[in-house]
């Protein structure tokens, strides 16, 4: 598949472009692309294995890659195929960090560092971008790079609001960029096996689906406090501004970007914190990566949202009644058999099953097999596992039922008009203000 590149549109983003000086201070590596290098059938290059000549490299850059950014781009320089040139964060440390740990890597000093994204996505030489920022940012920065031509893999939740989640998929698509999202669970072994029991019939007729979320997340981020105010500190060490980005003005204190923002709402995208994995899988085993569910139905003092698809398969969030099976947990329900897994590995199932158990070492939280299928399709221009459209659907999916327990009843959702029937309260909060000079507009493929 092609890629279409086009140029980075700041309409309304009051957003800086990176000056001919910036470019000129990186270092010039001519991309992969380019050359036309040849690859295997699972998209790795031919030639000496482990080895790849430095012309022949996916060149990457990141963006905001703090914690689990950390853990991605470990991932990433362990693959022989990437050669990351370049860092962009809003904090002093982590660029820092960053460059640190990839020049040691490479054993040079050639990472470069940039305060601001625009001036990374203006690389040319740079081919795909990892994007671990918080959430609020995650849509716009993947926008901005499929618009910039760049493949990316971008942490979870991919949107915060329905809007963006169809605003990420359209411009992805426009582009013709590979986008794989963070919800690494679809390349780890036991969700792969209890997924393809599901999708393969050895469950009879598929009835259920759980979806493990915590239960907190199931009712609206509501508080009636704000931290004290503190001094913003220097821009060049963080800047707060650029930190608030789309979200609305509050003043500073550091328990924001260090770590307190999942508990207020402007920053956090509710049930999605845990349903971005297990709602996603939950979809994929129902066959329904193509669509959403249509009926929500929020159970008063319980952490359960009851949902349907139009195929009949029903689809339950639940924060409760789980075994032990660790973390992100899912469970499927058929008329022959039922399997239920999470995070630790472990993989229980109704006793006709057991004759497909496997022994599962690697966690979900891994996210090395994933960045290598993201690595893989990027050579061979096919869809990731986690990709915008599937990723886009089970974002809606999720926001609606997250939408119910906020309005505490009931809603039904048209896929095809993207629009809750009948349901002006519920279908204005599909989308969430913007504050100026960023615009929910300028995310449009339009552009």
């Amino acid at each position: 598949m092609k890629k279409e590149t086009g140029s980075i549109s700041r309409r309304g983003f009051g957003k800086s472009v990176a000056g001919a000086g910036a470019l000129a201070a990186a270092p010039m590596i001519v991309p992969s692309s380019v050359l036309g290098q040849a690859v295997n059938q699972a998209g790795q290059p031919v030639g000496q294995p482990g080895v790849v000549a430095p012309s022949d490299r996916i060149i990457v850059g990141g963006i905001g890659l703090r914690n689990r950014g950390q853990q991605d781009l470990a991932a990433a320089l362990a693959d022989p195929r990437v050669q990351f040139v370049g860092i962009a964060d809003i904090r002093e440390s982590a660029r820092e960090t960053i460059k640190s740990i990839v020049d040691k890597r490479y054993g040079n000093s050639n990472c470069v560092i940039y305060r601001d994204d625009a001036e990374l996505l203006a690389r040319e030489d740079i081919e795909a971008v990892m994007i671990a920022t918080s959430d609020r940012w995650h849509a716009c920065m993947a926008v901005w790079a499929a618009q910039s031509g760049k493949d990316i893999y971008c942490e979870k939740p991919a949107a915060i609001t329905i809007a963006e989640a169809f605003a990420l998929a359209e411009n992805v698509r426009r582009y013709g960029v590979v986008y794989q999202a963070g919800c690494q669970r679809r390349n780890v072994p036991n969700f792969e096996l209890a997924v393809g029991l599901a999708r393969s019939g050895k469950l009879g007729k598929l009835l259920a689906v759980h979806a493990d979320d915590w239960s907190r997340t199931l009712t609206p981020l509501g508080h009636s406090w704000w931290p004290e105010e503190r001094p913003e500190p220097e821009p060049l060490v963080l800047d707060w501004d650029k930190w608030l980005g789309p979200c609305p003005w509050r003043p500073y204190n550091a328990r924001y970007p260090d770590g307190g923002r999942s508990q207020f709402w402007d920053f956090h995208a509710g049930i999605l914190e845990w349903a971005s994995h297990t709602g996603d899988i939950c979809q994929w085993a129902a066959d329904c990566d193509h669509t959403h569910a249509i009926e929500y139905d929020p159970q008063p003092g319980t952490s359960h949202v009851n949902c349907a698809y139009a195929n009949g398969v029903k689809l339950i969030f639940r924060g409760d009644g789980w075994g032990d099976s660790g973390t992100c947990r899912v469970r499927f329900e058929g008329t022959e058999g039922w399997i239920e897994t999470g995070d630790s590995g472990k993989i229980e199932m109704s006793d006709n099953l057991r004759k497909y158990h496997q022994t599962v070492t690697m966690r979900g939280t891994d996210p090395s097999r994933h960045i290598q299928n993201w690595l893989d399709c990027i050579r061979s221009r096919s869809l990731p596992r986690a990709n915008a459209e599937s990723t886009c659907n089970a974002h809606v999916t999720s926001h609606c039922a997250y939408i119910a327990c906020q309005l505490g009843r009931k809603v039904t959702w048209d896929p095809a008009k993207r629009a809750f029937v009948n349901d002006e309260e519920a279908n204005r909060m599909r989308s969430r203000a913007y504050r100026e000079p960023w615009r929910l507009d300028s995310l449009a493929t339009n552009m």
